[in-house]
Order: structure tokens, then C-alpha cells, then sequence
């Protein structure tokens, strides 16, 4: 769609983090997170590490490690994390990939996309994880496959 791999990788990956993560301490296991998802696992770790040191996330390794939120879910938006993976000015680039496009040298596009960019940054600015996560919850093929995922790990014991 929009988003380069990492960053929708990114956004799949912490979406599922905020409903799954265990409730007492928010953290989460990689091998426990893609665990029935399609994310690939050491990509994701990758993209996750990214995340913790721009602050999104926390980690730590070893026995009662993973990764965890560094702050609410409600107050983590879209768009900081789409800014930790592509950079702070990613959403103000040219559609057409222009190095220079601007009100005073507009590239063919500008004009009609100006106010598709900003709707975009402000959905991205106001949807937070907290957001995502109702989102998913909601949505009954992820219930579906939750409760797959769940009846193989019952199987398999």
C-alpha cells in the first residue's frame, strides 16, 4: 500500500503486541508475537530493535525478556511510528519523487495531491496503537484465527 514493508511490517507487528502481550507485564516474546501471523520473524526482531531504540518500544533478552511497549498504546500514533522507520520528513515527500517539490515549484501532481497528503498525516497523526488494537479485536478473522492458533497449541500438548 502506502507504507514500505518494514514500516507495515511495523504496524501489523505492534498491533498485535498491544492484544496479545502477556496483561501483568506488556512484554512479548518475537517467536511468541509472529506465532500464527504471516510476519516474517527475523525481519520483524530487526524492525523491532529500530523501534526500542527510537523509543517506541523497550526490550531486554534472556528469561522473562521481549519487548514491550515504552509508553500507553493511547499514546503512540501511527505516525511516529511510520517517522522512527522512514525518517521525520517521510510524509512530505513528493508523490512523483521529485527532490525539490514545494507551493513555489510544484511538480504535476502537487496541486492535487497536497490535500490527499494532509488528510493521510492527519489520520496518521490522530490512530494510536490503542486504536489499531480495538480495531483488530473486533475484526473476526483475526478471532478466527486466534482461536486456531490457540486449538493447535492445545493439539500439539
Amino acid at each position: 500500500m502506502i507504507f514500505t514493508n518494514p514500516t507495515e511490517y511495523a504496524i501489523r507487528g505492534l498491533a498485535e503486541l498491544v492484544c496479545r502481550a502477556d496483561p501483568a507485564s506488556g512484554r512479548m516474546m518475537i517467536d511468541d508475537l509472529v506465532d500464527g501471523t504471516s510476519l516474517p520473524r527475523d525481519f520483524l526482531a530487526k524492525i523491532f530493535q529500530k523501534l526500542a531504540k527510537s523509543g517506541l518500544l523497550s526490550s531486554s533478552k534472556g528469561r522473562g525478556g521481549g519487548f514491550w511497549l515504552a509508553r500507553p498504546a493511547h499514546e503512540i500514533t501511527i505516525m511516529q511510528i511510520y517517522e522512527a522507520l522512514e525518517g521525520p520528513a517521510c510524509s512530505d515527500r513528493c508523490v512523483v519523487g521529485l527532490e525539490k517539490c514545494n507551493d513555489h515549484m510544484p511538480c504535476p501532481q502537487h496541486d492535487l495531491y497536497k490535500p490527499i497528503r494532509q488528510r493521510l498525516k492527519d489520520y496518521l497523526n490522530t490512530t494510536t496503537l490503542a486504536d489499531l488494537a480495538a480495531s483488530l479485536r473486533a475484526k473476526q478473522a483475526w478471532q478466527k484465527m486466534r482461536v486456531m492458533v490457540g486449538t493447535e497449541r492445545i493439539d500439539a500438548q
